[in-house]
């Protein structure tokens, strides 16, 4: 402070405002940017300077969630939004690398790989030195990772960077542990997630471009198998929502992982555990804006039957019309927001409309061909003073003496780096007419590929009761063992040896491509190294 004293302030005034002068132009001169809209011009700069005023300067390429803590002192959080979480972290290098952050992704990419575990995976958040915090393990901030080193490839910024370790160690977790998560990307349940799902499958998919040969093929069958369970899993039919919006049928928020092998599981209770009284609603009843993300990526198009049905499921649960324009609710009866009388989220509450689901309903209207600019200025008109971006708006009746006003910011988090990432990822989207954020791969793979014709796949974690005629059986295990087989009628057991495929990924491949819908094999695992007991499973043939 003293050597600050000494030095004319003018001076280090002028240095700094011709520094950032000087980056705003490097970043309009690296993506060639035309003249926009004063609001949307003045929005993507200031989004952009809040990301890089994140990052973190002795923790290169760290990067807190927010400066802010969520609803001020309403409750002592030591944490609050001031910790990294790997998943915002990666959404905010996405954006940075589209503004000319070439450098400051490379930096993240490098701090990724520094922090993640050897299993392959990373805390759910951490302070920037790298300690946890929070104990959750997510499957989307596995995945993320994969998918930042495969847009710094696709653009030829790794400069070097060698991923290849950190890839195939993040993969082996995603196949090991998937489809389904400890906790989706909202941090609060089990199952499988449209999202997650989503972000895993093109993860497998543009990762395996940095595996060998055999790795990658492992990597491409389960991304195919997943991708073609998607609606097994996660589309629900003749449900009351169904019904009550005049439809065929929705995907739904989250499966428990016992849907893998059994459709009825949709219709246990699924509890929402921020609200003071649990509404009573089946995983049936549930459903949030996550599936977008299953076009975003490529997986589906947007003119699905299943995706459209769904949006008008959603926009009539979720959505809100504001003075300032539309916004969605994570998913119904979500209780993370202010309560009804403005105070501040305590446990419970009631959940607001995000400004970053805009961003993302704004990236869907783009891939069905329409104008994303209203969802942009949406979200411009929703910022708060010098054009800082909450987490969430407040979308109920004005309560002045809160300052709370439809359309505008809640007491949640300003500025959230997330919610500024996904407006400039948006931005950027819409100047280059498709997804900024999805490698490439990912989107030329499923432009044709959707059947999952190499094999099924068959894991503990994924027990299916099926497999789908003309393909084999890819079994994994995350240990080695003995895996028999005999097809329905057999009285002797046929054995497949397990290889080690990727790392603590052993597989085996039950010969089952000639077999004609409706046959059926039981399927018997034996742990040699426990001396546990077999485990014995029936699986049938389907028709495509």
């Amino acid at each position: 402070a003293g050597a600050a004293l000494a030095r004319p302030f003018d001076q280090a005034w002028s240095e700094q405002v011709a520094s950032w002068q000087d980056w705003h132009a490097f970043c309009h001169q690296s993506i060639g940017l035309e003249a926009m809209d004063q609001a949307l011009d003045e929005q993507f700069a200031t989004s952009r300077m809040v990301l890089r005023c994140h990052l973190d300067k002795v923790y290169p390429g760290a990067m807190v969630a927010s400066l802010s803590v969520p609803w001020g002192n309403t409750r002592d959080d030591r944490g609050g939004y001031h910790l990294v979480w790997p998943r915002d972290l990666v959404e905010c290098a996405t954006a940075l690398l589209g503004v000319g952050g070439e450098a400051e992704a490379r930096d993240v990419l490098r701090y990724l790989i520094a922090t993640q575990y050897a299993d392959g995976h990373w805390n759910q958040n951490q302070w920037l030195g790298g300690t946890p915090f929070w104990q959750g393990i997510q499957l989307d901030e596995t995945a993320l990772p994969v998918l930042l080193a495969a847009l710094l490839s696709e653009r030829g910024q790794l400069a070097e960077i060698e991923v290849e370790d950190m890839v195939r160690r993040a993969i082996a977790f995603i196949v090991r542990n998937g489809p389904a998560t400890d906790q989706d990307r909202w941090e609060e349940d089990r199952g499988i997630n449209a999202f997650t799902l989503a972000v895993s499958i093109a993860a497998l998919v543009a990762g395996s471009g940095f595996l060998s040969a055999e790795e990658r093929s492992i990597a491409l069958e389960v991304a195919d198998d997943w991708n073609a369970r998607i609606e097994s899993w996660l589309f629900v039919a003749d449900s009351e929502l169904a019904e009550r919006f005049g439809v065929e049928g929705h995907y739904i928020r989250m499966a428990p992982r016992d849907a893998c092998g059994d459709p009825e599981a949709v219709y246990k209770p699924f509890p929402i555990r921020n609200l003071e009284r649990d509404p009573g609603l089946s995983y049936a009843e549930q459903v949030s804006t996550d599936f977008l993300q299953l076009v975003r990526f490529g997986l589906r198009s947007p003119d699905d039957p299943a995706v459209r049905d769904t949006i008008a499921v959603v926009d009539g649960l979720l959505r809100v019309e504001t003075p300032t324009g539309p916004v969605w609710h994570r998913y119904n009866h979500d209780g993370y927001g202010e309560h009804d009388d403005g105070s501040g989220f305590d446990g419970t509450g009631r959940g607001r409309g995000w400004p970053l689901l805009t961003g993302e309903r704004g990236h869907y209207e783009l891939l069905a061909g329409k104008d994303p600019a209203p969802y942009l200025h949406t979200i411009c008109a929703m910022a708060g003073r010098n054009g800082m971006l909450p987490e969430q708006v407040w979308d109920s009746d004005p309560i002045p003496e809160r300052h709370l006003r439809s359309g505008s910011p809640s007491g949640s988090a300003m500025p959230l780096a997330w919610t500024h990432a996904e407006f400039v990822k948006l931005l950027l989207s819409s100047r280059l007419d498709t997804s900024f954020d999805c490698p490439r791969i990912v989107f030329e793979r499923y432009k044709t590929k959707t059947d999952g014709s190499g094999s099924s796949v068959w894991s503990r974690n994924a027990p299916s009761r099926d497999w789908r005629e003309d393909t084999s059986i890819r079994v994994i295990l995350e240990e080695a063992g003995e895996i028999f087989w005999r097809q329905d009628g057999a009285t002797e057991w046929q054995q497949v040896p397990t290889t080690e495929s990727l790392p603590g990924v052993h597989t085996a491949l039950v010969p089952t491509s000639a077999m004609p819908a409706g046959s059926a094999i039981d399927l018997r695992l034996e742990d040699s190294a426990s001396g546990s007991a077999p485990e014995e499973y029936r699986l049938r043939s389907t028709r495509r």
